[in-house]
C-alpha cells in the first residue's frame, strides 16, 4: 500500500490543480493521498469526488502555520482527519492574512528593484488562498531576471537570514494551534522538523503529550536526522508519517508524488486516533 500524506495544489503554493494531483496519484499507483495545502481546507470536497472516481482514498489534511515563541522560529503542523474542520476556519483565515501582509510588503520591495507589475505576480495566484514567494519568483522568471525558483536571485531576495526583500511575522503560537487541532477532533503531526530545526520543540511537545506524530519521511531530513527523529518517536510512541511535500513546478528539490510515504501501520494509527477523537473518547 502506497500512502503519500503530504502534497500541495494551486490552492496554496503548488503549481497543479486538484484534478492533476489526483490523476498523477492514480498513475503513480498511490492508494491513500492527503492534500495538505497551507492554511486552507478548500480541497476537501473536490478531492473526495475526484479521488472516489480514481479509486484513491483521501485523508483530509491541512498544513497549519505556527510559531515557536521560545525559540523564535516557524513550525508547521499537519492536521489530519478533523471531524469538526469548521473549528479551524478562523485560524486558517488569520494565517492567510498574515502571509498576505508579508507577501505584499515583499512585493513592494521587489518592485523597487525590478520593473515588474503587481498583475504579473497576481496572475499566478488566482486559485490560491494566499500569496507565496514562489508566485513572486515566477513573475521574475517570466521576465528573465532568473532561470530558477531556488537559485541565486531567490537567495538574494528571500533568504530568511540575509534576503533584502524577505519579510516574516509571527504566526499563531504552536501550542494554541495544536490545541485547536484537537478541538477540531484532528490528529496533530509536526511537519518536516529538519526544515525549521524544530527537533528540540518536538521533544518538548512529545514529553508533554501534546503532539500525536512527526513527519520523518521528508526530503529535508538526511539519514542521521531521521534516525534522531525515529528515536524521539519511539521514545514517546508518536505516529511516524512520510510524504513527498510535492509542489510541482515550485518544488525546492526534485520530488514526485509517492517519493516519500507513510506505512499502513501508521496510517491505521491516524485513522484509529481520529475515530476515537470523533467519538469523544
Amino acid at each position: 500500500m502506497i500512502c503519500d500524506l503530504h502534497c500541495h495544489t494551486k490552492l496554496s503554493d503548488g503549481s497543479l490543480g486538484i484534478e492533476d494531483i489526483i490523476a498523477q496519484a492514480q498513475r503513480t499507483g498511490i492508494d491513500w493521498l492527503s492534500i495538505t495545502d497551507h492554511d486552507t481546507m478548500a480541497s476537501f470536497s473536490r478531492a473526495d469526488v475526484l479521488a472516489d472516481r480514481a479509486g484513491i482514498k483521501i485523508l483530509h489534511g491541512v498544513e497549519l502555520s505556527a510559531w515557536d515563541k521560545d525559540r523564535n522560529s516557524k513550525v508547521h503542523i499537519l492536521c489530519y482527519a478533523p471531524s469538526k474542520p469548521d473549528r479551524l476556519e478562523g485560524l486558517c483565515l488569520k494565517s492567510c492574512e498574515i502571509r498576505k501582509a508579508c507577501s505584499k510588503e515583499m512585493i513592494e520591495k521587489v518592485m523597487e528593484k525590478y520593473p515588474i507589475t503587481l498583475e504579473s505576480i497576481l496572475k499566478h495566484t488566482t486559485s490560491s488562498k494566499s500569496i507565496f514567494k514562489q508566485h513572486i519568483m515566477r513573475a521574475l522568471i517570466d521576465y528573465g531576471y532568473a532561470l530558477e525558483f531556488y537559485g541565486e536571485l531567490d537567495r538574494e531576495l528571500f533568504n530568511p537570514e540575509v534576503g533584502s526583500c524577505y519579510v516574516e511575522r509571527e504566526y499563531p503560537d504552536v501550542n494554541f494551534v495544536i490545541d485547536l487541532i484537537h478541538i477540531a477532533k484532528g490528529v496533530a503531526v509536526m511537519a518536516h522538523p529538519a526544515q525549521y530545526n524544530n527537533m528540540a520543540l518536538l521533544e518538548e511537545l512529545a514529553s508533554k503529550g501534546k503532539i500525536d506524530g512527526v513527519e520523518i519521511g521528508h526530503h529535508s531530513a538526511d539519514a542521521e536526522y531521521r534516525k534522531s527523529l525515529t528515536e524521539i518517536a519511539e521514545k514517546y510512541d508518536l505516529i511516524q508519517t512520510g510524504g513527498s511535500d510535492f509542489h510541482g513546478l515550485y518544488n525546492s528539490v526534485p520530488t514526485h508524488l509517492g517519493s516519500e510515504t507513510t506505512t499502513k501501520e501508521n496510517l491505521d494509527r491516524i485513522l484509529k486516533l481520529a475515530s476515537k477523537m470523533k467519538k469523544g473518547e
